[in-house]
């Protein structure tokens, strides 16, 4: 049994949480530099064979196997079909905002809204994408919310850094006028309590 395809079972029993270069070297009787190299070589096997769908992907210090870029519209039309559809609209934006503005709490969130988010961070909670990070040192002690390791590997990214600028993202005209709104009146609100 070749070194190359102890390293290749390992990750494909990991899984989705795939292991750390440190698990893999532990588990295979081999040094990190060893791993290391033959997981260069596994990756570059999987880049070269057309035959092969499979990737392999560093996210967060862990290793694991994932589909190509090629395969997305197909794997996209599968986790359309009823049975794999898992974030709504709703939560996907709650998401969002705890990726860009962590930590914050469900009442945070809710302000940035307009509406009430118990539901979706309960359900991103449940997918592990979001977990509670503490308590904000305030009237109440509301939970604080950040997003997960397995957020990373959700969005296929290896740090919050690889997020795309929030600036950059352009908003619909419809979108712009309802931000522009609240906005103003968020103004107006402040310009009372002020006075």
């Amino acid at each position: 049994m070749s070194n190359l395809a102890r390293l290749e079972a390992l990750l494909f029993v990991a899984g989705e949480d795939g292991l750390s270069l440190q698990d893999l070297a532990g588990l295979s009787d081999m040094a990190p530099t060893a791993v290391l190299q033959q997981l260069e070589k596994l990756a570059e096997q999987y880049r070269t064979n057309q035959d092969s769908a499979l990737s392999l992907l560093e996210t967060s210090k862990r290793y694991k196997l994932v589909t190509k870029d090629s395969y997305a519209d197909l794997l996209r039309q599968y986790s359309r079909t009823p049975i794999n559809q898992s974030l709504s609209r709703a939560s996907l934006e709650v998401l969002s905002i705890i990726a860009y503005k962590q930590p914050i709490t469900r009442i945070e969130v809710d302000d940035i809204r307009g509406v009430n988010s118990s539901g979706s961070i309960s359900k991103l909670q449940a997918f592990g994408l979001i977990r509670e990070d503490g308590k904000k040192e305030v009237l109440g002690r509301p939970n604080l919310y950040v997003t997960t390791d397995y957020f990373l590997d959700f969005m296929g990214i290896n740090s919050l850094e690889d997020l795309p600028d929030a600036s950059s993202i352009e908003l619909k005209d419809e979108e712009m006028t309802l931000f522009q709104e609240k906005e103003a009146l968020d103004e107006e609100v402040e310009k009372t309590d002020a006075d």
